[in-house]
């Protein structure tokens, strides 16, 4: 029931929410001679950092309008073009001049993690000069009915292995974090199936290949635990009158608290900074909090045989650096990558997945050919900054480009499919 408390108690606010937005409004209208002193502006302070802690923070929009080609200025249009009950496939498309050489098609596979997939940005408005840039926005578990069934790791699988194909031949993969290991299992079993619509690269960033390596709080808290304690202290019911009621998911609110309690200060400091910068009435720097924790205060609810077979496979029995993960009883071989080269990319100071642990994926696709794999750690950066922000805009980015472009059309090596056993149903 823990849940509808949550909703009972977010209802409940409501008339003070309001209450505090009106007292805000008030004391920053321009006509109130109160708006104009410390006073005043510590009162509309107040009252602002109230709302904002008690609200619900919608999904935001990626509002990625312009990019830049060949030094001008052209016109986004963001289209779904392929579509599932937990997943659109979303596509930037550009208005390329005509005659314009095709640059390279992209999918970024983006984190189901708990945020949505606007996290990233940062991430695809620095990728729309150099690529046709499609996202995968994951949807909401407790807005998916229960009529459209569950939806877990070997699923995840399955969706990327179909969006590659839809996407066709020479697409370029980008994972970022947690979707690090299901795509090397998607391109690990296409490779096994001999599939033509295998990507050519595969850029994976401050992902858990190997969670042994260097692990995180993080890690150590899932192995701690095991799957079953997840089981019984996180996942919950969708309340009513949500689309997915009765769902068992990991609520969204539950993962951010987690993520938020490992850099309390930090959030504490924060909060407290934007109040004095509205008292101070710096409008600049209170505009920057409020866009970072419009989107990181915004979270989504996983499936809980999602969320629980994730835990246990990457986290508690380490399986793909083992050799034990499967799908649909299928075991999953990194060694059959030959085809796509790999790109990896660590933060120095990542603390969700520590260094090595994203490196680990060169040491299990063994048969990729030497010149065809590369690695980059980038200094001086969290897991955040791996993906987003000025040293990925300036360092990172640019080693993604060059790698994409080098490999993009170069002839595959020949491989027969192997054969493989499902297990008895």
């Amino acid at each position: 029931m823990f849940y509808q408390f949550y909703e009972m108690n977010h209802a409940a606010v409501q008339p003070a929410r309001l209450y505090a937005d009106a007292v805000r409004m008030f004391y920053t209208n321009p006509l109130n001679p109160f708006t104009h002193t410390s006073w005043g502006r510590s009162i509309a302070a107040t009252a602002e950092l109230f709302e904002r802690t008690t609200r619900r923070y919608s999904k935001p929009q990626f509002g990625l309008t312009k990019t830049v080609l060949d030094w001008k200025s052209v016109d986004v249009t963001e289209k779904t073009v392929w579509s599932r009950p937990f997943c659109n496939l979303l596509r930037f498309e550009r208005a390329v001049p005509v005659g314009r050489r095709p640059d390279p098609k992209l999918l970024i596979v983006a984190p189901m993690s708990g945020h949505y997939a606007t996290l990233l940005r940062g991430t695809v408005e620095a990728m729309l000069p150099h690529a046709d840039v499609h996202i995968t926005d994951w949807v909401d578990a407790r807005m998916v009915p229960l009529s459209e069934g569950s939806f877990d790791l070997d699923d995840y699988i399955d969706y990327i292995v179909d969006m590659l194909h839809a996407l066709g031949p020479d697409t370029h993969v980008m994972a970022v974090c947690q979707p690090s290991v299901p795509v090397l299992a998607a391109v690990a079993l296409m490779e096994t199936r001999g599939d033509p619509f295998v990507p050519s690269t595969m850029t994976l960033m401050g992902g858990p290949i190997d969670t042994r390596r260097n692990p995180t709080a993080v890690n150590l808290l899932a192995e701690e635990k095991g799957v079953d304690w997840f089981r019984d202290n996180v996942i919950m019911q969708a309340p009513w009158p949500v689309p997915g009621f009765g769902r068992e998911v990991y609520p969204g609110f539950l993962q951010l608290s987690g993520f938020m309690s490992m850099n309390l200060d930090r959030h504490i400091i924060a909060h407290k900074d934007f109040f004095m910068h509205l008292v101070k009435n710096d409008g600049d720097n209170a505009e920057k909090h409020r866009d970072f924790y419009d989107e990181y205060l915004a979270v989504m609810d996983l499936t809980a045989e999602f969320y629980l077979q994730t835990v246990d496979t990457v986290f508690v029995r380490h399986a793909l650096p083992k050799g034990e993960m499967t799908h649909r009883g299928v075991v999953i071989d990194p060694s059959d990558i030959r085809n796509v080269a790999l790109f990896t990319v660590e933060g120095e100071n990542d603390d969700i997945s520590g260094l090595g642990q994203t490196q680990a994926a060169h040491d299990l696709c063994i048969n990729i050919p030497a010149d065809r794999h590369a690695h980059y750690m980038q200094p001086a950066v969290g897991h955040y900054g791996v993906f987003n922000g000025s040293r990925f805009r300036s360092e990172i980015v640019p080693r993604i480009v060059d790698f994409i472009t080098s490999y993009g059309r170069q002839t595959r090596v020949a491989v027969r499919p192997k054969l493989v056993r499902t297990a008895k149903k």
